[in-house]
């Protein structure tokens, strides 16, 4: 078992987080997903937070943190999330027209306890991607009949 100790205490403490842009808007994308994922490793390189697993979506960032338990988790994400927010701005000054006052996150977020299930998460979190791109595949109506090449009415899903 991998744990972690400082000066008086063992731990192995893991936490599955999921955090979103403001409203949800998909601005993580290309380069700003990139800056991003740095932003939030030399955060948490800085706090002595190990990043298992990470995956930055269109919409939202799935984490899997290794917390030292110094650090309350409510903690840890306001540090997260309010540090990157300002680093973001100073970075990318064109999104304050979207955000304005520096609110670049949500104001809640998800949170919970890796327990022994980590692989089964690291797992989730590597294919959350192929995931949403088959939900939104699935949930997309087609305006064009695949089989025939027709148009399809949009309000009643008919071939016209």
């Amino acid at each position: 078992m991998d744990k972690n100790s400082l000066s008086h205490t063992s731990w192995n403490c893991k936490y599955h987080v999921v955090f979103a842009p403001k409203y949800r808007r998909q601005v993580i994308y290309g380069r700003l997903k990139q800056d991003i994922g740095k932003i939030l490793r030399d955060l948490c390189d800085r706090k002595g937070i190990n990043i298992i697993e990470a995956e930055c979506c269109p919409d939202h960032i799935h984490m899997l943190l290794e917390i030292p338990p110094k650090y309350s988790k409510s903690q840890t994400m306001g540090y997260l999330k309010g540090k990157s927010s300002l680093i973001i701005f100073d970075r990318h000054a064109n999104l304050k027209y979207k955000y304005g006052n520096r609110h670049f996150w949500c104001r809640g977020y998800y949170v919970d306890t890796a327990g022994k299930n980590a692989k089964k998460i690291q797992e989730y979190i590597k294919n959350q991607l192929k995931e949403d791109y088959m939900a939104d595949r699935i949930s997309i109506k087609e305006f064009v009949d695949l089989f025939t090449g027709e148009q399809v009415n949009k309000s009643k899903n008919k071939v016209l």
